[in-house]
């Protein structure tokens, strides 16, 4: 399962569509994978396991966001101001 896992990642190009974000705006999506990525990240690390499957969500809002938003989103996370519940 998990070579799978990683070789759909390898595969990986642009973001497939989401149920939960059926329109054309996808700034939602965008700031949703973006917090996934981290709450994943955070509590697979704290747990001592393999972060492997939250790439998925780094890759999709890598593709989605523009990078000015993430490089201010990632400043307030360092500075403990971002607003969103990691």
């Amino acid at each position: 399962m998990s070579g799978n896992f990683e070789e759909k990642i390898k595969n990986y190009r642009t973001a497939p569509f989401d149920a939960r974000f059926p329109n054309t705006n996808q700034t939602r999506n965008c700031y949703q994978n973006y917090l996934d990525y981290h709450r994943c990240k955070k509590v697979l690390s704290a747990k001592n396991q393999k972060t492997t499957p939250c790439e998925w969500y780094r890759r999709v809002y890598k593709s989605l966001c523009p990078i000015a938003w993430v490089q201010k989103w990632d400043e307030q996370r360092q500075s403990g101001t971002f607003a969103g519940r990691i």
